[in-house]
C-alpha cells in the first residue's frame, strides 16, 4: 500500500472507531500530516480516496467532514462500520437484511430445482447442528451451522455468482448471528424457519421454497427489532 493508502486506512479505522463521528470535521490538513508524520500532499490524497466513497465530504471554506455510514458508496468500509457497532446501526442493520432477501429468496427458489442429493445431506447435517446448539446452548455451533446452511443453499443454487454475490458480507452475518443467536427465542425461531426451508427443498417445491425463505427473513427481522435494536 502506499503512504496515502494507508493514511486512508487509518482514517477509516479512527471514523468507524468514533473518534471522527458522522457530521465532525477532520483536523486540519497540516494537523494530521504533523500527527501522522506523513507529507501534506500524503494526507491530500488520503482524503481523497476517502472522498471518492463518499466517506467524507469537502466543504469549501469550512473543511472536510465526516459523512454517516450510510451514505458510503463502497461496501467493505460500510461492513466494517456496522460490524463494529451492529447495535447502533439500525438502518445498516435492517439493510442487510433487506440485501439478503432480495438473494437468498431467489436463490433457495433456484436450489429447489437443482438441489442434489448430497446437497440435501448437507442441508441435513447442518440442521440437525442447529438442533444440537439449541439443545446444548451452544451459540457458536448454532451461528457456525446457520450461516453455513444458507452458504449451501446458495451453493445449491446451481449459480456460481450468487455466493460470491454474498461473500462481502461474510464478517458482518457472523458479528449479526453471534448477537442476535445469543437469544434463546431467536434460536427456536430459526431453528423452526429452517426446517421448513429443508422440507420445501426435499419436496423440489420452488413456491414453498420462496414462501418459506420470506417468512424467515421476516421473521428475522422482527427478532432484530424485538430483541437487539430495541435494546440499543
Amino acid at each position: 500500500m502506499s503512504l496515502s493508502d494507508q493514511l486512508a486506512e487509518r482514517l477509516l479505522s479512527a471514523i468507524i472507531d468514533g473518534t471522527h463521528a458522522p457530521g465532525s470535521a477532520l483536523p486540519p490538513e497540516g494537523e494530521l500530516a504533523e500527527q501522522y508524520v506523513v507529507s501534506r500532499l500524503t494526507v491530500r490524497e488520503a482524503i481523497k480516496a476517502l472522498r471518492v466513497q463518499n466517506i467524507v465530504r469537502i466543504q469549501r471554506g469550512r473543511g472536510t467532514y465526516v459523512n454517516p455510514p450510510a451514505q458510503w458508496t463502497a461496501l467493505d468500509p460500510l461492513i466494517r462500520a456496522a460490524a463494529a457497532t451492529p447495535r447502533s446501526s439500525a438502518a445498516i442493520s435492517e439493510g442487510l437484511i433487506e440485501a439478503r432477501r432480495l438473494i437468498e429468496i431467489g436463490a433457495v427458489e433456484l436450489a429447489a430445482g437443482k438441489r442434489t442429493d448430497d446437497d440435501l445431506a448437507q442441508l441435513r447435517i447442518l440442521l440437525q447442528d442447529m438442533r444440537d446448539a439449541v439443545d446444548t446452548d451452544d451459540v457458536e455451533l448454532f451461528v457456525e451451522a446457520d450461516i453455513a446452511f444458507h452458504d449451501a443453499i446458495m451453493r445449491a443454487s446451481g449459480n456460481a455468482f450468487i455466493p460470491l454475490m454474498f461473500e462481502p458480507f461474510g464478517r458482518l452475518l457472523v458479528e449479526g448471528r453471534r448477537e442476535t443467536s445469543a437469544v434463546a427465542e431467536i434460536r427456536a425461531n430459526a431453528l423452526a424457519h429452517h426446517t421448513e426451508i429443508l422440507r420445501a427443498l426435499e419436496a423440489a417445491d420452488p413456491t414453498a421454497a420462496r414462501q418459506a425463505m420470506a417468512d424467515h427473513m421476516a421473521q428475522t427481522a422482527d427478532d432484530l427489532r424485538t430483541h437487539v435494536l430495541a435494546d440499543s
